[in-house]
């Protein structure tokens, strides 16, 4: 599909070394045991490729019966047993996106069946060789996409990462509360619940990062996090997150891929009220007194297939539980928290793919722009959707301009705006390895769960490497290993960015190159409109 100095590295070296170990050996495994204050576990250790992991780490408590719509909250202490922590967490309940007017079910008829469940916000982490690094090293969080509706931590081979960062970070993969149960929105839920219970379980865990990663050798100091579409989207949550005034600071740099930013309406706006309505109906809550008590008395497996159904049911190409202004969190819609610089981090890196509407358009049933356009932000009137199609009528046949409006509006755009609130640190690239649709990239990042298409290796050691070195230094120039790539420029150097492609013979074509004026001047109507589109 902030950096905090040197002294608060050494007050956090200081009381480590003046607080008991967390480690404890077991008698037949020379993986450490590490105690969490909470529970203990004990990963295992890949000789393969020389990487330690701790898969399936509870980090809150199951958000079930009454905690169902409801802020993550602590996990209830279990340290009488070590438990060993081997095994990849079950997914989150998981839906497909909105197929209309197509069949509702071939999304999920295409996926592979796994189990699935509302008890799991767990998460993986993993540092280099067989014991903790004595040297605090870099962390980087890693949140998967999926639209916010499905999605997993065993989809990412964390051992990748950590062989393309040459042995110098610690890495933790992250899972959340997808559609209905992570992003149920209206009025309430906001009294009774937690809105964007999803963006808050992201939250919880980068606070567990602050607290424990520690243990695990990793600095908390120096914390990226990263994410792929909807991951991206949520990374934009996290730095627009209460003004930019997160206390702590949970990161000090940020990288997107392909940043996911689809309407994000006031919570008790008409069309989150709508959805929950539904929600409400489907589930034979409508003559409850409490419609969210209902709610949380349902069975999981049943709400996870209203979840299918409601998310089945949408425009093509869209998903339908996505994160909402609740006016706590996220204040504001996030292209005004960006255009004011209201901001969580210092840096940023970002890459877009060159076709990322593709996929999210249905190839077999085009539509002029401005119907488009229309159905794709139903708050659109009549200026608005005139105003599109003239945008984009002289850019190939409708097929084409709806794939651009989507790409650009949806992903390409909103990463410009993310851009432009980190003037001076802020580097942009673009993924062109043909046919550079959406997602395509992450094969690049992960190849072991490929291959990549173009699995050539001076182009895999460049690409990886300016994320890499993003992640230790924060700035993609400070290469850990020597790569073909040119110097990055800055993206507020005359607009650049870096492109990553290949030539007709299968070459490497990686330079530095001007992005599209006309290309940006669309991006300024797609900003002008967005209390309309809701971003």
């Amino acid at each position: 599909m902030t950096i905090f100095g040197f002294t608060a590295l050494a007050v956090l070296l200081t009381i480590a070394l003046a607080s008991p170990s967390p480690l404890i050996h077991s008698r037949d495994n020379n993986v450490p045991i590490i105690d969490l204050g909470y529970a203990k576990y004990q990963g295992a250790f890949d000789s393969l490729n020389n990487v330690t992991s701790y898969l399936g780490m509870r980090y809150a408590a199951p958000p079930v019966g009454e905690l169902r719509f409801r802020a993550p909250q602590a996990p209830a202490n279990n340290t009488t047993i070590v438990q060993e922590a081997n095994t990849e967490p079950i997914p989150c309940f998981q839906a497909p996106m909105g197929s209309a007017p197509t069949n509702p079910l071939e999304a999920m008829n295409k996926r592979q069946m796994v189990t699935e469940t509302d008890d799991c916000l767990f998460l993986n982490t993993y540092f280099p060789g067989d014991s903790i690094p004595t040297t605090p090293l870099p962390v980087l969080v890693w949140i998967h996409g999926g639209g916010y509706a499905f999605g997993d931590a065993a989809m990412y081979p964390g051992s990748d990462i950590i062989t393309e960062a040459h042995n110098e970070i610690v890495l933790v993969i992250i899972q959340y509360r997808l559609g209905v149960f992570g992003f149920l929105a209206g009025s309430e839920v906001k009294e009774n619940g937690s809105l964007n219970a999803g963006l808050l379980d992201q939250d919880f865990a980068l606070r567990w990062v602050q607290s424990h990663i520690s243990k695990f050798g990793g600095d908390p100091t120096k914390v990226t996090i990263w994410g792929e579409s909807a991951g991206a989207g949520s990374v934009i949550q996290h730095i627009v997150a209460q003004d930019g005034q997160t206390s702590p600071q949970l990161f000090r740099g940020a990288i997107t891929s392909s940043t996911f930013l689809p309407s994000q309406y006031l919570y008790n706006d008409t069309i989150p009220e709508l959805l929950y309505s539904e929600v409400v109906a489907q589930t034979n809550c409508t003559s409850a007194t409490s419609a969210l008590a209902c709610l949380r008395s349902v069975d999981a497996n049943a709400l996870g297939k209203i979840n299918v159904n409601i998310s089945s049911g949408g425009f093509f190409g869209t998903f339908i539980f996505a994160p909402v202004v609740d006016g706590s969190f996220i204040r504001q819609r996030p292209t005004e928290s960006l255009k004011q610089g209201k901001v969580n981090g210092k840096a940023l890196l970002s890459i877009t793919n060159t076709n990322e509407g593709n996929i999210f358009v249905n190839q077999t049933d085009p539509m002029s722009a401005s119907i488009y356009s229309s159905m794709l932000f139903p708050k659109f009137g009549p200026q608005q959707a005139n105003q599109s199609a003239q945008l984009y009528e002289d850019l190939g046949m409708p097929i084409e301009q709806n794939n651009l409006i989507m790409g650009e509006s949806i992903f390409i755009c909103p990463t410009f705006y993310l851009l432009g609130a980190f003037p001076g640190s802020s580097w942009k690239g673009q993924f062109a390895i043909p046919p550079a649709h959406h997602a395509q990239d992450v094969f690049y990042y992960f190849p072991s769960a490929g291959p990549p298409p173009f699995n050539n290796t001076q182009f895999l050691e460049a690409f990886q490497g300016g994320f890499m070195a993003f992640v230790v230094s924060q700035n993609p120039n400070d290469m850990i290993a020597p790569t073909i790539t040119p110097s990055w420029k800055l993206y507020s150097e005359d607009n650049t960015q870096m492109l990553f492609n290949k030539t007709a013979d299968n070459k490497t074509n990686i330079q530095v190159t001007p992005i599209d004026n006309a290309q940006l001047s669309r991006c300024d109507f797609w900003e002008s409109v967005g209390a309309l589109t809701g971003q």
